[in-house]
């Protein structure tokens, strides 16, 4: 019943940086967590297990990064547009890959940079690095 729709994504030279969107309606609630998750090319296809945890928040405000994102990514919300955004800079060519968005309506305030407990996920959207 959520629907999540991802922007921003595009191909920058090493060293660049760009800022991903995720438009968030439907929700009932705005206590709900939104993470960042990201594949390869080679494996955009594949089931949502194999997509790697980059940066979450909880409903209550914890944000967790992953040990490549940290440092480099900046995880934000802003709930009046209801829109959550991942600002990255310092790019490299191991950062290419489809990024997507997930949420997960938690009552208890949750986050997981694990990708199977995400029951709602956006389109993804390209980021390309070249070396």
């Amino acid at each position: 019943q959520l629907q999540l729709v991802e922007s921003g994504g595009g191909s920058v030279q090493s060293g660049g940086s760009l800022t991903l969107s995720c438009e968030i309606s439907g929700s009932t609630q705005d206590d709900y967590a939104v993470g960042w998750f990201r594949v390869t090319s080679e494996k955009e296809n594949w089931g949502t297990s194999e997509r790697e945890g980059v940066s979450c928040q909880s409903g209550d405000g914890f944000i967790d990064y992953s040990g490549s994102a940290q440092g480099r990514f900046t995880f934000s919300r802003n709930n009046v547009k209801n829109t959550v955004y991942l600002q990255m800079v310092s790019l490299n060519a191991q950062d290419t890959g489809v990024y997507y968005c997930a949420v997960e309506v938690a009552p208890t305030g949750w986050c997981s940079l694990s990708p199977s407990p995400w029951r709602f996920w956006g389109q993804g959207t390209q980021v390309t690095v070249s070396a």
